[in-house]
């Protein structure tokens, strides 16, 4: 069992997933064939990560209950962060909790594909980075000597392209403490928020020295095709269904046990949630949330939400020759 302990920020809206986060928090899509939290806490549990803080705002009870009750060996604690003053002030807000030397932060959106084992063996601060054509989107990190000298937030003149991914981990807390305290103490604000990436360079600064270490599987749920371009890269990993009459699987597709299905082609690249009821349709590179009802319709590149019910019809046609019919 580690002494790391994870912080896990999770109270962000979601507003580019939007209707979908409306009722159903970002991190408790499905993607894959299970919410985007419960694949992080797989990783999490797969680096012997047993103690979480969660920092829950917008439906934050749903994430609650989800954690409870599906990861009940998971030691989790809930902060609530009333007010959406950025990252610095998310992991602020889960100081009280901090009981452990060693922590590592990662953003709750975002599913990754690392062996931490080294990382976490060096016992030096490090974070996650990956090499990106646009650095203007993210924190980057400048080096010198194979440390980070400098990190700058969402830079509008190119600097570096090493953006930071997420993944942050820690191995002096009591420095980052300070460093946040001192962070909100002067209500120092990058671009209107309180930065993580502040309290970070603060801690440079003071003689701290933080690396970094690469990540090349690195995947964000944050908006509606990255969502699924996620769902297409955990179903290459896994491919999980049943066996239906009259129904052709392209894999890979993840089918809950309990869907029914019937006179369908599913796949490739279709996730089909608990409870789900389709028949007539074609789906693919699409997500089916829990217990969807979806007929006579053929789904491409979307994303249907928890509950929903979907129906299509057909159309006869005595189309002639060279006719070219577009149906919106």
């Amino acid at each position: 069992m580690s002494n790391i302990k994870a912080i896990i920020p999770v109270a962000g809206i979601g507003s580019r997933l939007k209707p979908h986060t409306y009722s159903t928090p970002k991190v408790l899509l499905n993607v894959g064939g299970k919410p985007i939290i419960g694949h992080i806490l797989d990783k999490l549990l797969e680096e012997d990560i047993t103690s979480a803080t969660f920092v829950i705002g917008h439906l934050g009870n749903m994430i609650k209950d989800y954690v409870k009750k599906s990861y009940p060996s998971i030691k989790a604690d809930f902060v609530q962060q009333k007010e959406m003053e950025g990252l610095g002030h998310a992991i602020y807000t889960a100081i009280p909790t901090f009981d452990s030397n060693e922590i590592f932060i990662i953003l709750g959106d975002t599913i990754f594909d690392v062996n931490l084992k080294k990382v976490f063996k060096e016992k030096q601060s490090s974070l996650g980075v990956k090499e990106v054509d646009d650095p203007s989107r993210f924190g980057v990190a400048i080096m010198k000597n194979g440390l980070i000298n400098r990190l700058v937030e969402k830079p509008q003149t190119p600097v570096s392209k090493l953006a930071l991914v997420g993944l942050y981990y820690i191995s002096n807390t009591d420095s980052l403490v300070n460093s946040l305290n001192q962070l909100i103490k002067n209500d120092f604000r990058t671009k209107g928020e309180l930065q993580l990436t502040d309290a970070l360079q603060s801690m440079i600064e003071s003689g701290n020295k933080i690396t970094t270490f690469p990540v090349e599987g690195w995947y964000d749920c944050g908006k509606p095709e990255t969502l699924l371009s996620t769902n297409k890269f955990l179903l290459d990993k896994k491919s999980t269904f049943n066996k239906y009459e009259n129904v052709v699987i392209n894999n890979p597709v993840f089918i809950a046990d309990d869907a029914e299905i019937s006179n369908s082609v599913i796949g490739p690249y279709a996730t089909i949630d608990k409870g789900c009821k389709i028949s007539e349709c074609i789906i693919r590179n699409s997500i089916v949330g829990t217990n969807a009802h979806v007929s006579r319709y053929l789904l491409e590149n979307s994303i249907i939400g928890n509950n929903s019910l979907i129906r299509g019809n057909y159309k006869r046609l005595n189309s002639g020759d060279s006719s070219e019919i577009d149906f919106y």
